[in-house]
């Protein structure tokens, strides 16, 4: 369908490259956010170019931060010795809003996956290793998804950190298996973080 004006063309195609939705969802954005007005408009796209120009990541935990060390790297409270591992920050959104961990995480940003392309070489475990050598850490909580990916990472991380002599776990498998950790719902991962057990026991037949 040809649209009557390439400026509205131009925003349904941006609108369009976001996950889940379509071109006849970004159209129907698209005029909505016409109708808004000029200040609706001009106060999202002040939004999304503050987003652009203030977000960062973490220079220690790498997940989404707007100061150099985010906001729970730089807690003292936190527990400094424990670290949970997840793939993106949408899983520490998640584990955060159950509030049963009070460690600080380290996110990998995505998963081993040979078939999209995705090596360890990829993600933030060379820096993952050096920062359980360099601060401490005595245990490391794997909280990823139960997917073969996610179990790839895990087994990957698990060869990488044990010959540091870190306590490695994982949380319980109360999670569906291959599920995303973002979808579980908040009671299933309090629990799961509650009663993760060691990972060696995850991987003996």
């Amino acid at each position: 369908m040809e649209l009557p004006s390439a400026a509205l063309e131009r925003a349904v195609s941006e609108l369009a490259r976001l996950p889940g939705i379509g071109r006849r969802s970004a159209l129907r954005l698209a005029l909505h956010l016409i109708q808004q007005g000029d200040d609706r408009m001009l106060q999202l796209a002040d939004a999304i170019h503050n987003l652009a120009e203030q977000t960062t990541l973490c220079s220690q935990c790498h997940s989404l931060s707007d100061t150099p060390i985010c906001s729970i790297c730089a807690d003292g409270r936190r527990d400094a010795l424990t670290l949970c591992v997840v793939e993106d920050v949408r899983d520490v959104l998640a584990l955060e809003n159950t509030q049963a961990f009070r460690g600080r995480y380290h996110v990998l940003g995505g998963l081993i996956s040979p078939m999209d392309g995705m090596g360890p070489g990829d993600l933030s475990i060379d820096h993952l290793v050096e920062r359980v050598a360099a601060e401490g850490i005595t245990e490391v909580l794997f909280a990823l998804s139960t997917t073969m990916e996610g179990d790839t990472t895990a087994f990957y991380l698990y060869r990488r950190l044990q010959p540091l002599g870190v306590n490695l776990t994982v949380m319980a498998r109360g999670l569906p298996v291959g599920d995303a950790l973002e979808y579980a719902d908040e009671r299933t991962l309090s629990r799961a973080v509650e009663q993760r057990v060691p990972y060696e026991q995850t991987i003996k037949g």
